[in-house]
């Protein structure tokens, strides 16, 4: 597995497959997964007062190709803060170990930028999700919040770093 920072412009279809690739995610969150306009967001979308220049665009490659995507904010919920908007594998990939080696690099990028803790929030509807999250040291922050607009109650977790 190699994890590196993707380009918005070199890496845009690869990204567009993997979205689609990765739908099963989409559609649980959002009813509806267009490949396209996620691999668009992705390179753009950011937790609120966060400096996009900042952010981490990370890829996992494995067999060859795009296996997973995360993205990693700086400056959310508080300026000192790492947040992590997304993380996610292709359901080839999950259960395999490539999870908790994903987040291991994202949590030394926070490390090296001094971020005391990482934040990231996480679907109520997604049980799998949670439990992956507990597993890897991530504990609830008691802040939730429901989205009007897909219908989910978003819970806030926190790991000390």
């Amino acid at each position: 597995m190699l994890i590196r920072n993707l380009d918005p412009v070199a890496d845009l279809a690869a990204v567009t497959a993997f979205q689609a690739e990765a739908a099963d995610y989409w559609l649980l969150a959002e009813g509806v997964c267009d490949p396209a306009k996620k691999a668009a967001e992705f390179f753009t979308d950011g937790p609120p007062g966060c400096d996009p220049a900042r952010s981490h665009r990370l890829g996992l490659l494995s067999e060859n190709r795009l296996s997973g995507l995360a993205e990693l904010s700086f400056g959310f919920p508080t300026p000192v803060d790492a947040y992590l908007g997304l993380m996610i594998l292709a359901p080839r990939l999950r259960g395999k170990g490539a999870g908790p080696a994903l987040l291991a690099h994202i949590e030394q990028l926070a490390r090296t930028a001094q971020a005391p803790s990482l934040y990231l929030g996480v679907l109520q509807a997604n049980p799998r999700g949670h439990a992956f999250w507990q597993r890897m040291g991530f504990q609830p922050t008691g802040i939730s919040r429901h989205d009007p607009e897909s219908g989910h109650t978003i819970h806030r977790l926190i790991k000390p770093l």
